[in-house]
């Protein structure tokens, strides 16, 4: 094979690899997104005792062949990449990294191999299999939107702690130690459960005093939650209406860099032509 047949070749497996346009494209990242699941269902099957005495050996060594396999593809997709440190540190590539490295790991560490269900996070080369990448991208108007009000937020959370700080504290006075609220820390873990409207149940209060306050705790708690998405929400409606197609991404993707083509015909992005 000659330098043009192998760059051909090189170009056509990149299609194939990390593009999801083509009919070959979507087949690779159906298969890739099967043996995921499965990978991930014998890491979970194997952390069952009842399981693993009896298959142990065997669910073993099919983590070993999805390791190799998933070794080979991180491999392969290096040598497609024309900048392969771009995909390497690329967000999908540090991913791609993580779910092959478990394995390896349990050989010094035993027992880390159960980590290895962050493979599960491949999964979401789905989204590219379904045409829906290009509304992927609006993660970046959600960040935006979060940057935009993080400074409201955090006087939110500040304004917050200090009110269960406070409740807590009136809740050790008021009751005993015989009811859970053993420590001011305790009354303050019991108020953050509550005004969350978690309630786990393992503290609660048995004096009138404390029900009553219980019970302000818990009508505060609904309205306190709606005030973060509140900030948030109208953060969102600012970033949407200065630009409505923000975030929208291709399906492509360049080759050179990674990021979404601006030409599908030839993947490759403006900023690398």
């Amino acid at each position: 094979m000659n330098g043009s047949e192998s760059n051909s070749f090189r170009e056509k497996s990149f299609v194939v690899i990390f593009g999801a346009d083509t009919p070959a494209g979507k087949l690779f990242d159906i298969v890739l997104i099967v043996l995921i699941i499965l990978s991930v269902t014998v890491v979970m099957l194997e952390s069952v005792e009842s399981v693993s005495d009896v298959f142990g050996r065997q669910l073993r060594v099919a983590e070993w062949v999805f390791t190799t396999l998933f070794t080979i593809e991180y491999i392969f997709r290096l040598w497609c990449a024309k900048e392969p440190k771009g995909y390497a540190f690329s967000t999908f590539g540090l991913i791609d990294l993580i779910a092959v490295l478990p394995s390896y790991f349990s050989l010094v560490l035993p027992g880390a191999q159960v980590t290895a269900v962050v493979r599960i996070l491949r999964v979401v080369r789905v989204f590219r299999i379904l045409k829906l990448v290009q509304y992927v991208g609006g993660t970046r108007l959600l960040v935006s939107a979060l940057k935009a009000s993080r400074y409201r937020i955090a006087v939110f959370l500040v304004a917050v702690s200090t009110l269960v700080t406070i409740l807590g504290s009136f809740m050790y006075l008021i009751e005993t130690p015989g009811n859970g609220f053993t420590s001011i820390p305790m009354s303050v873990y019991w108020a953050i459960v509550t005004i969350t409207t978690v309630g786990y149940g393992d503290m609660a209060p048995a004096t009138p005093i404390g029900q009553a306050l219980a019970s302000i705790l818990m009508l505060m708690g609904y309205a306190i939650i709606a005030v973060p998405m509140g900030l948030f929400a109208v953060e969102m409606v600012k970033a949407d209406r200065a630009d409505p197609k923000f975030g929208l991404r291709n399906t492509t993707t360049c080759m050179k860099c990674l990021d979404p083509a601006s030409d599908p015909d030839v993947h490759y992005c403006s900023y690398c032509t």
